[in-house]
């Protein structure tokens, strides 16, 4: 006798199926399971630049960097966009950061507790200061991460209409307004 579920059935376990995922999570080092396929980055890049484009544009009252997709359009533009040299300075930047925060705390990048990514990010946005100073200023791969994603989320329709002040239509439209109400128009 085969045994068919039904709905309840069903939705109590794909419910029980969507709890064991932090497990799993957690199971893993903490790290996020991606929900995407990067183009250009590796797994473990991908899960470090999820949790650093988080933390510069973390979810407050609006979504965050990974709620509109940031990680993934960051992932696409070092495919496609960036120059060989850019994409594979971005790339080792990522690693970097991996590298330094498991020899500092122990742990991946994606895995630390916010506090701890921030004091990584916040010594890698300090080197790239050093770095544009020198002359000529080199460039460094924190400066490429932070506006990327920066452009990435402000071009996302929630960063657009939810983080930043958003009017569709700005004041009065008057078409076919008569010339004297005008008078001479403008010669720049």
């Amino acid at each position: 006798m085969t045994a068919m579920l039904n709905r309840r059935e069903a939705f109590v376990g794909a419910l029980a199926g969507l709890w064991t995922i932090p497990a799993l999570a957690r199971a893993q080092g903490g790290l996020a399971v991606l929900t995407w396929r990067p183009q250009a980055l590796t797994v473990e890049e991908a899960q470090t630049l999820m949790a650093a484009c988080e933390r510069i544009v973390p979810a407050t009252d609006t979504p965050g960097a990974i709620a509109v997709g940031v990680p993934q359009f960051v992932d696409r533009a070092v495919a496609e966009w960036c120059e060989a040299d850019e994409a594979q300075r971005l790339r080792s930047g990522l690693v970097g950061l991996d590298v330094q925060a498991r020899a500092r705390f122990g742990a991946a990048f994606a895995a630390l507790p916010a506090e701890r990514q921030d004091e990584l990010l916040r010594a890698a946005e300090a080197e790239a200061d050093v770095f544009a100073t020198q002359q000529p200023p080199q460039p460094h791969y924190f400066l490429a991460l932070r506006e990327l994603t920066t452009v990435a989320y402000f071009s996302s329709q929630p960063g657009a209409t939810q983080a930043l002040r958003y009017d569709p239509v700005p004041g009065e439209y008057r078409g076919c307004v008569p010339l004297k109400e005008i008078g001479r128009t403008w010669a720049t």
